[in-house]
């Protein structure tokens, strides 16, 4: 029997690594959310980074980049971390470096495992769809806050394992994941009010950033699943697979 399992934060990730695993990084406020946004409206791929430093290079290169750093977009960058930031007019056939706080390191982080995947509530059904079909274990992997846990990512978590339990027959690989389902069976009939509470959502406030919540808690908007590989010497994020009726 294949198994999920949840991993909190990427400092916790190699404690969690499972080379034969697929792993979806999860960024819900924002980055992953963003991503998923991005290539639904038709950008060619994305390069993620892990340092400001990095991306800039890019930018005298002259490639189009999207950076923030906590919560903030960089002042050199050509968009922010909103998935509001990616119409299809600015982004549709492009290639896009991109760097975040905490979802480009996440990604960083899984590049050994067998697959690695961006999830959002906005593809959840497809990311779900997607790891049934690999037929291997899943491991989620948080982005958190600067190696913190965070909630929205955990209960995306929660609802990826409701999905592959009921849908796949998925196991429980851990405390971990009963813990991020006890959180999804309690709170997804109310979702927006009890992140309302977090951490996150109030320093989006106080950057008058919240505007995108309610869309990043939206599900299955889009049907795009967004994939690592490493195309000369480079992580790149290229989509997988559409399912679009």
């Amino acid at each position: 029997m294949n198994k999920i399992e949840i991993c909190f934060s990427p400092a916790l990730y190699p404690a969690y690594h499972n080379p034969e695993a697929v792993v979806v990084v999860v960024d819900i406020f924002r980055a992953t959310t963003t991503m998923v946004t991005a290539f639904s409206n038709g950008v060619s791929s994305i390069r993620p980074v892990a340092s400001v430093e990095e991306a800039e290079a890019y930018k005298r290169q002259g490639w189009l980049v999207g950076a923030e750093r906590n919560v903030k977009r960089c002042a050199f960058a050509d968009f922010g971390n909103s998935p509001f930031d990616y119409p299809a007019e600015k982004v549709a056939g492009r290639d896009i470096v991109f760097t975040t706080t905490n979802g480009t390191k996440a990604i960083t982080c899984a590049k050994d495992a067998f697959r690695v995947v961006t999830g959002a509530f906005i593809n959840l059904s497809a990311i779900a769809r997607y790891c049934a079909a690999q037929k291997r274990d899943v491991v989620v992997l948080c982005s958190g806050w600067n190696d913190k846990v965070n909630v929205e990512d955990t209960v995306f978590g929660g609802a990826l394992a409701d999905f592959l339990i009921r849908e796949s027959g998925y196991g429980i690989a851990s405390d971990a994941v009963r813990i991020a389902l006890d959180m999804w069976i309690s709170h997804h009939r109310s979702l927006l009010a009890y992140l309302m509470e977090t951490d996150h959502y109030a320093r989006l406030v106080k950057n008058q950033l919240q505007d995108s919540v309610s869309y990043c808690l939206s599900q299955d908007l889009v049907s795009v699943v967004p994939v690592l590989s490493v195309e000369s010497g480079y992580f790149v994020l290229r989509p997988d697979c559409r399912t679009d009726s």
